[in-house]
């Protein structure tokens, strides 16, 4: 049996929500300063492609696995919904939505970990 590298994804997409929830917070923090340019991060589907952890299929009717350094880039204007006189590209409300989106990804990622390690106690009882 191959070894299970759950718990080490789902650290990797815990410290990942950590990163976009402290770059949501400054996005905030700056919503008023002249020229300052929304912060993001780099979807965790890409960083999965680019790390070492890539999962292998033992049936080619299996799904591709992910593979991720996080590399946080300025929003495009394209990607925001409002760009101020100011030059500033921070809207609040995306921010938030934004921020809703980490909060459910980290509960459904502490959901995963909780149920999985039940199923390996459950296991180890039996």
């Amino acid at each position: 049996m191959d070894q299970v590298y759950l718990f080490s994804l789902t650290s990797k997409q815990a410290d990942w929500l950590a990163h976009r929830q402290a770059l949501i917070a400054e996005n905030v923090a700056n919503v008023n300063s002249p020229g300052y340019s929304a912060k993001e991060l780099t979807p965790f589907a890409e960083v999965l492609n680019n790390t070492a952890l890539a999962q292998r299929s033992s049936n080619p009717m299996h799904m591709v696995g992910y593979g991720g350094a996080t590399a946080e880039t300025e929003a495009t204007q394209a990607a925001t919904w409002d760009v101020k006189h100011s030059g500033n590209t921070v809207v609040v409300e995306q921010e938030m939505m934004k921020a809703g989106e980490v909060a459910r990804d980290y509960s459904l990622n502490t959901s995963v970990v909780k149920s999985f390690h039940r199923m390996v106690m459950m296991t180890l009882r039996g």
